[in-house]
């Protein structure tokens, strides 16, 4: 018996041993989790980025990544043997310093079948540069990892055929671009771990506002707070030490331009909900901002009980007539069921430009519509601060939820809070605004939020009513 309890003790110790050895095993294990690491290691896109403050776990997910992938053990996708991939970095310095520290960190030396190295001793891998790594595939078989630097230029990205991509920070738009063809016959993955320090670039365009509309594309922001592994003392310390632009992208991980985004306020994750069935007692209003040759926009608002404002449906289109446009309209309110007056009409809020006559025709957009079942009111408050002022309050988090919620069906609106920027003279970009400016019109009819009147308690009542008594008995 006691031969037993010992070579149990042993095997126990054995594999305390190969576990502190292990550091994938002991990824997101413990009782700390980095859940939006796993919300990427999850998602099933094939075009996947994580936008990061520094510090804020990154990188990790994406080293990770790769040894899930080369060693055939991911534990949410399906797996193969022979993988082929590439680890790419700005510069080869960088490669060694962070890209390649990390795979080595959870790429155990049993797994690895053999080192080609650029620069230094295969045996001490981590103090040189690495070519490639070959890695023994638990389905059998031999993968490959290879280090790419942006600096060597796009032609040293051309020819292979690879499962996987990783950008461990931005890179080129031609490198990404090479990149892309090189995963394309195999239908692999690409995948960035990036803090947005260089302002609205091709990532933001194609991957954060994803304005093509890729359905492979999936993105997720990190920031300081979402890594438990963070001090929180010294989380403050360091955001005491940076401004505001900063603070955006190296907490948040947020986009910025020189000029700023006018709604930073605005998280996708937050702020944009699956659509569902609202109650007939929450409708509210249709409102639009019309256009002919330049799009027209109208969005389906709802008020819950708490104040709370839904967005609900959405009509965009360009080059159409009213005719087209208040078809739509009827559709899709009928869809919803939405609310109508006696002779099936419904009730909308429209731009005060609707009011005026074009050369073209004898009557205003305004008239046209309301002939058409749409019953518009062009008395809106164009004010652009002031509107401004109010999406950013119901846009607010600091004090718990936000007042405002879209559904993700709302493509253009949601584009729109994106990518609404600051331009010259301290006013917005006159750009993709068209969705923006209705929601301001509407935002601006609702009554203005008053902060929660707060209950007086008894002591605060009777320490009134002396002071009440001191003041009058000092005018006698």
């Amino acid at each position: 018996m006691r031969d037993i309890v010992e070579k149990l003790v042993l095997i126990e110790r054995e594999q305390a041993r190969r576990k502190q050895d292990d550091f994938l095993a002991a990824y997101n294990t413990g009782e700390k989790i980095h859940k939006k690491q796993l919300a990427f290691h999850k998602s099933e896109k094939r075009n996947r980025w994580v936008f990061g403050g520094n510090r804020s776990g990154k990188t990790e997910c994406g080293a990770a990544e790769c040894v899930y992938l080369a060693r055939g053990i991911h534990p949410y996708r399906e797996n193969k043997k022979d993988v082929c991939g590439w680890v790419v970095s700005l510069s080869t310095q960088v490669q060694r310093d962070v890209a390649q520290k990390k795979i080595l960190h959870y790429l155990k030396r049993e797994w690895i079948d053999g080192i080609v190295m650029l620069a230094g001793r295969k045996d001490c891998p981590s103090e040189g540069v690495i070519d490639f790594i070959r890695v023994k595939n638990a389905l059998g078989g031999t993968s490959v990892i290879g280090f790419k630097s942006c600096d060597q230029g796009r032609e040293k990205f051309q020819g292979t055929s690879l499962d996987f991509v990783w950008f461990d920070e931005e890179p080129p738009r031609d490198i990404y671009e090479e990149c892309r063809m090189r995963v394309f016959d195999k239908k692999g993955d690409i995948f960035g771990t990036m803090t947005p320090l260089k302002g609205l670039t091709f990532v933001y365009n194609e991957i954060y506002l994803n304005r093509k509309n890729d359905p492979e594309v999936w993105y997720e922001f990190m920031e300081w707070a979402d890594n438990p592994y963070l001090d929180p003392a010294e989380i403050t310390l360091l955001e005491s030490c940076l401004d505001e632009g900063a603070l955006q992208s190296r907490r948040y991980g947020k986009f910025a331009s020189g000029e700023g985004l006018v709604y930073p306020e605005f998280d996708e994750r937050v702020h944009v909900i699956e659509p569902f069935d609202v109650p007939k007692e929450w409708q509210d209003i249709i409102s639009i901002d019309p256009g002919l040759n330049n799009p027209l926009s109208a969005h389906w608002y709802a008020v819950d009980f708490d104040d709370n404002v839904y967005v609900l449906a959405e009509h965009f289109a360009a080059g159409k007539d009213v005719d087209y446009h208040a078809e739509k309209i009827r559709e899709i309110s009928a869809r919803l069921g939405w609310k109508t007056d006696g002779q099936g009409r419904v009730r909308a809020l429209i731009d005060s430009a609707a009011k005026q006559r074009t050369l073209a025709s004898v009557k205003s957009v305004a008239e046209l519509f309301y002939e058409r079942g749409i019953l518009v009111n062009p008395d809106v408050d164009k004010d652009l601060f002031s509107g401004i002022a109010r999406v950013k309050s119901y846009l607010n988090t600091k004090n718990g939820l936000p007042n405002l919620y879209i559904f993700q069906n709302c493509v253009e609106l949601i584009k729109e809070l994106k990518g609404y920027v600051w331009g010259s003279g301290d006013t917005p970009k006159k750009v993709d605004d068209h969705a923006l400016d209705e929601m301001r019109y509407y935002l601006m009819t609702r009554p203005k939020k008053l902060p929660p009147v707060v209950e007086k308690s008894v002591i605060q009542k009777d320490k009134e009513r002396l002071m009440k008594r001191v003041r009058r008995a000092r005018m006698l």
